[in-house]
């Protein structure tokens, strides 16, 4: 029940897994570091799927399947790839009770095995661009985990795309960018950052990397998608070329760009209360709940009309359960179904059943609306809306509310302290970012291109070189 949730403000991190485990979206597996996703939180991963999906196919690419074991000796051909992996790699010697030849990697990321057949389909500028996506679990031996948020094996999708000109990939890697800022937004209703992300901070081979990054409630960061711009690194490790239109023979440039099941837990964390989950209307599974309220007389009756209240829901497109359970108090089912983060509860006793209405309850506000049931499925359509609005609004008026801009080191440092995002003029020094981050465990998340006209002029947080960029930094998970 929801009374068993520990509360934001006592125990963050608690409450977050209480919500995961009492919502029965995830539970721990007996592999260490794994989680068994249960079918509500899987539900929530169908309806991301089912989104992202159709915006990666909008912009013209398809989905494949590549395998799960990868030749070690992949990994070595893209030095930088494989150094950036290596600590967190499954490596499988054995195999049909014989010593392999050559060890298999479950898969990290797929960027190898898919150039190794790229080399095979790719030969002339006709077979270009190349917009593969797969959707698919890798494995990463993580040390320190947190269900949905770094777990040893996760699910997630990985697209991998093939160019003729490096432009073309700068682009595409751009696209996938905002097509993952726009989902966010318009889906998780999760506002986000975005950028490039540092030298230091950008994926294992690749030239750039760019991320949407979003404020959680306890203020920490959470990156919650990325997209690399690869160059032709992957491309010289595979002897990857092609014939251009001019008959001449060059590498292809690439990009890749993914996110994972860790959206769940940003969901949680960006909109969940002491209650437990609040789910936005265009991932939820289950948008409204039918409750009937049972007296001990007519209960058929009030069990028949709150089937029709739901069938009416359902004729409208609007996904609806019910709770037929009479045992337990209304009370009782109120919140188990708060728990579960429905959007909107629906309940209907003796005397709305009298009155041929209904009482709409929204999960965002607990703001309670009686309404006929004859303009029943317009009124839920029309809160569903109200709510998703509601929640971006109220996640952003809280990241905006906690996120400053600050030149002066100690008072950066007190920001970072207390929690919060901040904006401050960086010169671009590892150096200096690796000083900052020991100090106050500070990360530079992006650098929104938005903000860059305000280096101008300015001396870096820490030093006094002149500032080349205006940095966000913030602690992160």
């Amino acid at each position: 029940m929801a009374e068993q949730i520990t509360r934001r403000d006592v125990n963050y991190s608690d409450w977050y897994l209480d919500i995961v485990l009492k919502a029965q979206l995830a539970d721990y597996s007996p592999v260490k570091g794994c989680m068994v996703i249960r079918p509500r939180g899987y539900a929530l991963w169908e309806k991301i799927q089912q989104n992202l999906d159709r915006m990666f196919k909008e912009t013209g690419h398809s989905n494949a399947y590549f395998p799960l074991l990868i030749p070690e000796g992949f990994l070595h051909k893209e030095a930088e790839h494989v150094e950036g992996f290596s600590p967190e790699l499954a490596v499988v010697t054995h195999g049909g009770g014989e010593t392999l030849e050559e060890p298999l990697v479950v898969r990290p990321t797929s960027e190898t095995i898919i150039w190794s057949m790229y080399k095979k389909w790719i030969q002339s500028y006709r077979d270009l661009p190349l917009l593969i996506n797969q959707w698919a679990n890798v494995v990463r031996w993580e040390k320190r985990t947190r269900l949905f948020l770094r777990t040893t094996e996760f699910l997630w999708q990985e697209g991998h795309t093939a160019h003729a000109t490096e432009e073309e990939a700068r682009e595409e890697a751009l696209r996938m960018l905002d097509v993952y800022r726009r989902f966010a937004e318009e889906y998780l209703a999760i506002p986000v950052y975005y950028g490039p992300k540092t030298d230091s901070e950008k994926f294992a081979g690749a030239v750039t990397t760019y991320a949407i990054e979003a404020m959680m409630q306890d203020k920490k960061a959470l990156q919650a998608g990325t997209s690399h711009f690869l160059g032709q690194n992957f491309a010289k490790a595979f002897d990857v070329t092609f014939q251009t239109a001019e008959g001449k023979l060059d590498y292809v440039w690439a990009t890749s760009w993914g996110v994972s099941t860790r959206l769940i837990g940003a969901v949680i964390m960006a909109h969940s209360d002491d209650n437990g989950l609040v789910v936005p209307p265009r991932i939820a599974p289950t948008e409204a709940v039918v409750i009937p309220i049972f007296t001990k007389k007519d209960n058929d009756k009030i069990a028949d009309y709150a089937r029709d209240i739901r069938k009416r829901l359902i004729n409208a497109g609007i996904s609806t359960e019910i709770d037929l359970d009479d045992q337990s108090s209304p009370g009782w089912k109120f919140a188990e179904w708060e728990l579960r983060g429905v959007p909107v509860r629906i309940e209907a006793g003796p005397r709305d059943m009298k009155e041929n209405k209904v009482v709409l309850v929204r999960r965002d506000t607990g703001e309670k609306i009686f309404v006929s049931i004859d303009s029943l499925a317009n009124n839920v359509k029309s809160l569903l809306e109200d709510i998703q609005q509601n929640l971006f609004n109220r996640a952003k008026d809280f990241r905006d509310k906690n996120t400053h801009y600050t030149d002066d080191y100690e008072e950066f440092k007190k920001l970072i302290e207390e929690g919060a995002f901040v904006r401050a003029p960086w010169s671009g020094s590892q150096e200096v970012e690796a000083k900052i981050k020991e100090e106050t465990k500070a990360t530079i998340r992006v650098l929104e291109d938005d903000q860059q006209k305000h280096a101008e002029g300015k001396t870096c947080i820490l030093g006094k070189e002149d500032a080349k960029y205006i940095a966000l930094f913030a602690k992160s998970y």
